[in-house]
């Protein structure tokens, strides 16, 4: 599948999910930030996914990484993730888009996390895991 044609199932998976309208569903849409998105939602989320591409069990870590949401003081010390916090993202996230990731490790406030989570890291994560 093309990067357009899981685009175009993901906007259609977030606008039930979320109870969205799809023309607020960019690639560079925040899911918590512009989409209201919670942790339940997250989850359910998840779920969608596994069923729309047929991917099997999804570990949720694998996607939301719950260590560095929890503030594990080896990833998270006084609010800032830490460079192994970082390098854990990295580590998890290597279907994210570079420049997102890198951007935000240039200030990593673990508030400003959630930029991470936009709809393209979706895209690429299920293209990930269609290509394997």
């Amino acid at each position: 599948m093309t990067y357009d044609q899981i685009f175009a199932k993901v906007r259609t998976l977030l606008v039930e999910a979320l109870s969205v309208d799809d023309d607020q569903i960019a690639p560079t849409s925040r899911l918590a930030a512009d989409l209201n998105a919670e942790s339940i939602d997250m989850l359910d989320i998840v779920f969608r996914l596994e069923r729309e591409f047929n991917l099997g069990k999804i570990d949720r870590n694998e996607l939301f990484p719950e260590s560095i949401f929890q503030g594990d003081p080896d990833f998270v010390q006084n609010g800032v993730v830490t460079a192994k916090g970082m390098a854990e993202l990295y580590a998890k996230f290597p279907f994210a888009d570079q420049d997102t990731l890198n951007k935000f490790a240039a200030d990593p406030q673990l508030e400003s996390m959630g930029d991470i989570f936009t709809v393209d890291l979706i895209v690429r994560y299920v293209q990930s895991k269609l290509a394997k």
